[in-house]
């Protein structure tokens, strides 16, 4: 399994930097495109690789947050993190009423969990470990860095795509052979092809990666219903209480953060709640059942 999620998102990873060496091969028509193409993604990539999580916690205005100020949640993120094999995160706190939870960082020594206020304060001790186990999940497949990474490139092939078709509407570059033109495919393929395809494979991998993460958060507790009953609760007082903020970050929370309201559904990238709860379900019932099988197989006293 591990494997497999590791090839698929190398796969992923992979298709997002060649569009957009795609992108500047088609519009400056020749192999100089290619070199321009490859360097903004090593650059971008170079980029998300680190300082994605300070611009992450920077945009939600999370900070960090020492032991002696909150030390029942650093011993709960301790006692958590044991049980997931991890070191410990770094604790910051988002000063935002909005229930809600991301994990971020390159890798589990360099990564740091930020709980909001609204969440610490609306969950129970057990739901609340659910919600952690959830992010140290995300911590310990080394998604967050997965995540960044995509929606860094993503957001180059948006921004390369604007740069380069404006230069190219008003300052021609120098085609093979010395003629000068713009081609309109390259354009529309920067415009709305590339950026919509972009889209698309960051929310196959935030939507594969959150099945994952509930299962490893139902693995370290114990306990799948604390989930289920915290991703119910964050559902219904997080679209009372959004996060306005930059949608590039929302594949990081455990929920989507921003409004379901108007040009907000274009970026939705988690899979449905319903859905994450009815998995949950599943694996409570399962567990339920390999006990009885086990009680029944074992001898008597």
């Amino acid at each position: 399994m591990v494997g497999m999620n590791l090839f698929r998102t190398l796969a992923l990873l992979a298709l997002l930097s060649g569009l957009i060496v795609l992108a500047g091969y088609l519009l400056v028509g020749n192999e100089t495109g290619l070199l321009y193409g490859l360097g903004f993604a090593a650059v971008s990539s170079f980029g998300s690789w680190y300082y994605s999580d300070q611009a992450a916690l920077a945009a939600f205005k999370a900070q960090p947050t020492p032991r002696e100020e909150a030390p029942e949640l650093y011993e709960r993120l301790e006692k958590l993190s044991d049980r997931a094999n991890i070191p410990t995160p770094t604790l910051y706190l988002v000063p935002s009423e909005s229930p809600n939870a991301f994990a971020t960082g390159r890798d589990p020594n360099h990564a740091a969990i930020a709980l909001t206020k609204g969440i610490i304060e609306l969950l129970p001790d057990e739901e609340l470990d659910a919600v952690i186990a959830h992010e140290l999940t995300h911590v310990r497949n080394r998604d967050t860095l997965t995540q960044a990474v995509a929606g860094t490139l993503a957001g180059s092939l948006t921004f390369l795509g604007r740069i380069l078709t404006f230069g190219a509407l008003y300052f021609p570059m120098a085609r093979a052979g010395g003629r000068r033109g713009n081609n309109p495919l390259a354009i529309l393929f920067l415009l709305v092809i590339a950026p919509f395809a972009a889209g698309l494979l960051r929310m196959a991998l935030s939507r594969t990666r959150e099945y994952a993460a509930d299962a490893g958060a139902a693995e370290i507790t114990g306990n799948p219903l604390a989930l289920v009953r915290a991703l119910e609760r964050l559902e219904e007082t997080g679209q009372k209480v959004p996060i306005h903020g930059n949608p590039a970050f929302a594949p990081l929370f455990i929920v989507n953060p921003l409004s379901k309201e108007g040009m907000m559904t274009l970026f939705m990238t988690h899979p449905s709640t319903d859905d994450r709860i009815q998995r949950l379900k599943a694996m409570a019932e399962q567990a339920i059942a390999g006990k009885a099988d086990e009680k029944t197989l074992s001898p008597s006293a």
